[in-house]
């Protein structure tokens, strides 16, 4: 079935070529980035005590490096199960907003919610900003495959990522393995400042570079990014729909 058939055809809309693609722009960078970021996790794992599995399984069910880095490192601190879960918990609400402006973009009237479930699960920092930067350039019925293509490699590839670290991060220089680490929040931002469409876009980059050491000091405990987007981005669109107003 061609895609125009495929976007006439009742139901559910999928296209393997757009799938495809989104594997290929995966393949151009952000999977092996976020890969690398996460090898770590595979490292810290091990100092808990966990076999290579259980590292693995914390990438496919988890998918968010801060809230792995959490749980191994509370375990190694001997911290109370329930207060792991709780600071694991806290720590995903900072997802939230990432989802928010996702979803929209590949939701449509025929497609399922279950399908919308799965699409949640694999938005993460990387998957987030490139969503942003290509989804608007994709036409609407094929965002869905395009999405999980290049979703399920960078997972694909940041669970094996997770397996080698476990075994060779032990042999690193601990600056290598910090080094490493700082990959994803980096390339996180260089993403995001290729996508800024507007004056509004580089405000809210800027109030977030200066207001996230204020939010995580007072805020904290998992809300500091959530707190951070309500009023440095809310405070960055207010900018720009002032200057609209004013022009």
């Amino acid at each position: 079935m061609s895609d125009a058939d495929a976007a006439q055809a009742p139901g559910f809309d999928w296209s393997w070529r757009w799938f495809l693609e989104g594997v290929r722009q995966a393949l151009t960078g952000p999977a092996f980035y976020v890969s690398i970021s996460l090898m770590g996790v595979g490292s810290l794992a091990r100092a808990a005590g966990f076999p290579v599995g259980a590292a693995v399984l914390s990438t496919i069910l988890v998918w968010a490096g801060p809230g792995q880095l959490l749980f191994f490192g509370a375990v190694i601190a001997k911290t109370a199960p329930p207060a792991i879960a709780l600071a694991v918990s806290l720590s995903s609400v900072r997802l939230l907003p990432m989802c928010l402006s996702v979803l929209p973009m590949l939701r449509e009237k025929r497609t399922p919610l279950p399908v919308l479930f799965a699409a949640a699960h694999f938005i993460a920092v990387t998957v987030w900003a490139e969503s942003l930067r290509r989804l608007p350039d994709i036409e609407r019925p094929v965002r869905l495959p395009f999405f999980f293509g290049l979703a399920t490699t960078c997972l694909t590839l940041t669970s094996f990522s997770t397996a080698l670290g476990y075994w060779l991060m032990g042999s690193l220089p601990p600056p290598l393995g910090a080094g490493m680490m700082m990959l994803s929040p980096i390339y996180f931002l260089a993403t995001t400042a290729r996508s800024a469409r507007s004056g509004a876009d580089w405000l809210a980059m800027l109030f977030g570079a200066v207001l996230a050491p204020v939010m995580v000091t007072f805020v904290g405990g998992g809300f500091d990014l959530l707190a951070l987007a309500l009023v440095g981005g809310g405070g960055a669109w207010f900018a720009g729909y002032l200057a609209r107003r004013t022009s």
